[in-house]
């Protein structure tokens, strides 16, 4: 079925809405998510659902059908595998790669996503700690918390980020956080829960409860 990327860039929406909501999807949601109008929304929904690709039924929401849950995955593992390439081969920041992964994603080929997979490797998580589907659209789980859940003196490993704005990412960067850094909690502060924490054995930091919450952490 060939389909335009708007109609991709929705079920993948759809597919991200839901795996956060664990929910049916509403047009609101999808409208907040993609920044367009209600209308616009209810006009695609209408059209997606003509080719069975989503389920909508007026005031209960969107859910994927089983072939709009392939395309949506689809995406995603191909737009995770580019940000691989485009970090580790060529050496972009982890905040410079999303909107190029966004074009990237809809170029239909899968000799050439199966042969990039292969090129790198089979990676399992993509440069923000995001697990990336395989071949059969399964993603790899693992046990992991945020920083903010974690007690003083407790210490582990950054395994990836909530957050993916382009501000985010450059503050972490510039504080010497990044996948793989180990941190220890120093002290938490009662007032804001803001943390002094050890990045890598080397470096103090304080951070606030914002940028705990979205570090996603293994305890060691």
């Amino acid at each position: 079925m060939l389909l335009s990327s708007t109609e991709e860039n929705y079920l993948k929406a759809i597919f991200k809405i839901a795996e956060k909501e664990k929910k049916s999807v509403s047009t609101n949601s999808i409208a907040k998510q993609l920044e367009t109008t209600a209308a616009s929304v209810t006009d695609m929904v209408k059209r997606l659902a003509e080719k069975e690709l989503i389920n909508y039924e007026k005031y209960k929401g969107v859910t994927l059908t089983n072939a709009g849950n392939k395309v949506a995955t689809s995406l995603i593992r191909k737009h995770r595998l580019w940000e691989v390439f485009l970090v580790n081969k060529l050496r972009f920041a982890w905040h410079q790669v999303h909107d190029i992964a966004e074009e990237l994603e809809h170029i239909d080929s899968d000799e050439l996503i199966s042969r990039l997979d292969a090129f790198l490797d089979y990676p399992k998580f993509d440069p923000h700690g995001d697990p990336i589907p395989n071949a059969e659209g399964k993603f790899t789980l693992r046990n992991q918390m945020s920083l903010s859940e974690m007690s003083i003196s407790q210490q582990g490993i950054v395994l990836g980020v909530k957050e993916h704005q382009t501000e985010f990412l450059k503050h972490l960067t510039k504080i010497n956080i990044k996948l793989g850094s180990e941190i220890k909690i120093i002290e938490i502060t009662d007032y804001d829960q803001s943390m002094k924490i050890l990045i890598d054995q080397k470096h103090d930091q304080i951070i606030s409860k914002q940028i705990s919450q979205n570090l996603l952490m293994k305890s060691n």
